[in-house]
Formats: structure tokens, sequence, C-alpha cells
């Protein structure tokens, strides 16, 4: 059985303003009909004998992922939150422990949840291929065949010939891991013909990966087995001990096991492969228009070429650029040079540093019970337009310096305020005065959106008591 295991942990800074750090790249429908890990996981239908998904995300994304993946699979194995990030080592490392205590002999495939493969056949034909190397105890990765001397990759260089003819067919020792080269070095790479671009995926036994790592890495195998067994269950997810995570080196399993191991193997994959590390990679798997742009939402161009251009809430008019990036969001406008773009994440770090909340957030923040946006902000008032999803139930709460003017505009809502409990529909409303305790529930069918008046001395969102909350917040 093959068992995959779904690292969801990044937070796409180089695809700012659409990824942030509460809303990352991997939750977005960038490149596809589903976000970029519905696809990751979408794409496993085709393969035989695959068994219940794991997944390792960031525990501020938790609702999030259950959500997305609930939508496109049931059959999900597990959620592992970490507490902070410490890199693939270690993520990896609790999910094969996860994996043994359930499947003791069945394969791993780790993949990213933020890559794009647009031939799935060719991927699951590469990914039965290396299968049968893990089985007899490879630690197996995957080549991409290189069409260009890209110097944005590491790159994996095979075995020459006639080496490590233990392994099945189509499956080849790894030499060598080697750093990302210049424009010279990457050409030679690409002519030489042993040479493939490091995807970041792999494929090898739960017990095998472990092994190495505790051999060549024990720190982090020693870390991460005590995260792991004080790990506390949260509804359906498994919260590692922060401690002892926090304590774990970070590091990268091409590090820490790969470039260490005797048995690391490589199976050269053809598949339409991109990992979509910046705007100029999303506009190399996007369809183009005849003068070469990329188009989304809104958007009317005149003299434009080799560009993309993205609007997600007003028209974007753009004259006379060449190989540009454009990204509008409600909040935020990037404008690049497309061979700039990777410089996208010293905006993000700035913004960081200033306490700005583009870094962070979207004006539209997601939460397990649905959505708020805010609509308008001022001194001693904010509106905001709140959406519950059928039959979820904000935390029973109450504020100290903040009043509440609540307005349905759709839906039935629930409501307690103070002693009282109401049912609300359309265009009914109900004032919550300061340090009242109240809830919102939507019983309904359909979505309820509501229209919120915030007034008061502070309006932040950490003024907040909760008193009970069915997400565990």
């Amino acid at each position: 059985m093959i068992i995959p295991v779904i690292l969801s942990g990044g937070s796409g800074t180089r695809l700012w303003p659409l990824s942030r750090a509460m809303y990352p790249k991997q939750l977005l429908p960038l490149a596809g009909k589903g976000t970029m890990l519905q696809e990751t996981v979408s794409r496993l239908a085709s393969m035989i004998d695959i068994g219940p998904v794991f997944c390792v995300c960031n525990e501020e994304h938790r609702f999030l992922v259950a959500e997305q993946l609930r939508q496109v699979t049931d059959s999900v194995g597990g959620i592992i939150l970490e507490p902070v990030g410490r890199n693939t080592a270690p993520a990896v490392a609790v999910a094969a422990m996860q994996v043994r205590r359930q499947f003791p002999d069945a394969v791993m495939l780790v993949l990213p949840a933020d890559h794009v493969i647009r031939d799935v056949d060719a991927f699951a034909a590469a990914v039965a291929v290396g299968t049968a190397a893990a089985e007899q105890g490879a630690l197996v990765t995957f080549g991409v065949v290189p069409d260009a001397p890209e110097t944005g990759y590491g790159y994996i260089r095979a075995a020459d010939a006639g080496t490590g003819s233990d392994l099945p067919d189509g499956v080849m020792p790894v030499a060598e891991f080697v750093e990302k080269p210049d424009r010279e070095t990457a050409e030679g790479y690409v002519a030489s013909g042993n040479y493939f671009w490091n995807s970041g995926m792999f494929l090898f036994r739960a017990d095998r990966y472990l092994e190495e790592l505790e051999v060549h890495a024990p720190a982090i195998f020693e870390a991460s087995g005590a995260a792991l067994e004080q790990a506390a269950t949260d509804l359906d997810f498994l919260r590692l001990e922060r401690g002892s995570f926090e304590a774990c080196p970070s590091d990268s399993i091409d590090y820490a096991v790969m470039e260490r191991t005797s048995r690391a193997a490589v199976v050269p994959l053809d598949a339409g492969w991109n990992d979509v590390g910046a705007w100029s990679a999303l506009w190399g798997v996007e369809s183009r228009d005849d003068d070469g742009n990329v188009r989304k939402g809104d958007v009317l161009v005149q003299n434009v070429t080799g560009s993309y251009i993205h609007s997600t809430s007003r028209l974007v008019a753009a004259v006379g650029l060449d190989d540009c990036v454009v990204v509008e969001t409600s909040d935020a406008v990037l404008v690049a040079s497309k061979d700039r773009v990777q410089d996208v994440k010293a905006i993000v770090q700035e913004l960081k540093e200033r306490g700005r909340p583009e870094a962070l957030t979207h004006q539209r923040v997601y939460r397990p019970w649905g959505s708020y946006e805010t609509i308008d902000m001022a001194d001693r008032y904010q509106v905001k337009r709140i959406v519950v999803n059928p039959g979820a139930t904000l935390s029973l709460q109450m504020h100290f310096h903040r009043a509440e003017h609540w307005v349905v505009v759709k839906g039935t809502a629930l409501i307690r305020n103070g002693e009282k409990e109401i049912t609300l529909s359309e265009d009914q409303s109900t004032y919550i005065s300061l340090g009242t305790l109240h809830r919102l529930e939507n019983p309904g069918k359909i979505p309820l959106e509501l229209i919120e008046v915030q007034t008061g001395s502070y309006l932040g969102e950490d003024d907040i008591v909760r008193y009970d909350d069915k997400y565990g917040r």
C-alpha cells in the first residue's frame, strides 16, 4: 500500500499578494479548478493501492486544510499540526512515525502541496516504477527531466550506467545532489543528460526513512519522536508538543538524509512539473493569449506582451508593458518585472518588519465557521461583512471595549444576546452592548450573511473573551 503524505507547511511569500501567511499559495486555486492542495490529492485518484491521505500543516491553517481535504477525499488518515516550521526532515519524520504505527509495511509517497503536474498519467507511471525500489529499501526521489538550463533549482546527478544493478529498471542510484548552479554550469548539466531537477518528492518505506534519519540526523529523530509521543488529539487533528518540536533542528530531507544515505535512488520524471515558486513560474504553466499574456479576472490590455496580469476585485488596465507581472487584490497591488519576481519576498519581509497586516492576511479572513471581511474602518467604528457556513457556530464570547450591531442580509441567524435567544431573518437586526455575552449560529442550509457594525474605543481582534468554542480555540 502507498500512503500519501502531503506537506502543506509553506508560506509562499514569493506569490504575494495572493499568497499570505494566513492563506498561503497551497490553499489557493492558482493553476487548476481546485486549490493546489486539492489538486495534489486529486491526482492520486488514478494510482493503484493508495491508502488514506496524511497531511502535515501549520496549526493556523488546520481548519482550512481539513475543509479542503474533505471536499476532495473521504479517506484522510490524519492531519498533523506543526506548532512551528522546522523544514521537511522533521515534518516527514513525525508523519513516518505515525504511518508506521498504523501501516507498518506501507510505502510513503511524500508530496509538497504546492506543485503543478500536468501529465498525471506520467506521474502515476513514475510512482509505479519507484514503488518496487522503495519496497526493497531504497529511498527514492523523482528527478524532473530538464527542458532548460534552470538556475533556480537544485539538481540530482544520476550514477553512471552499470552501477546500482540491484535497482529495478527505470530507477537509478543517485551519485550526488548539487546546489543551484550558475547559467553556464546549468547548461552543462542539461547537455550531459544525467542531471535532473530536484523535485522535492520522495517515495520510501516509513521504517527505512526513520532508520536512515536516526543514523544521519539523530537529533531530528529524537526531537520528532518526543514531539509525537507527547502530542495531543484536538478534534480531528494531532497537535505536536510545542517544546520538543521547537527544539528540533530545522533541516530538509535532502541535507538530513538523502545526501548522506547510500540507498538514494532517482526515477526520471517528465510530467509537466513545476513548483510554482514565483509569478514567472505561474506564467509559464498557464494558458497565454497570442501576445504571450496570462490574463486572470477583469483585465484589459493594449500593446502588452509576455506579461502576467491578475485581478481579483476590480478592473485592471495595462498599456505598453512587456514581460511584467501585475497582481491586484482588494488591499494591495504588485507591479514587477517578470525577471525580478523572486525579490517579492523582500517586500513581504519589509511588511512584516513594519507590522503591516498585508503580510499576514487578506481583507477577507477565514475562520472555521466561515469568514469575515472589513468593508470600512475609521476612528471608533468598523464595518464587517460576516459569512457563517450552514450549521456553523461562533464561540460564546464577550468584548470589553466594543459594542456590535448585526443586520442579517441573507439566511437565518440564531443569536444568544445576554439571557435572550432570538432568531433573525433577512432585514432584521439586533444590538449587542459592550460586555454582553453573545453567540451567533447559522441553523439554516444556506450561508448566513450579515453586516456587523462595531463601535467602541478599541476594535482589535484580540478584544475577545471566549467562554465556549466548538473548534477548541
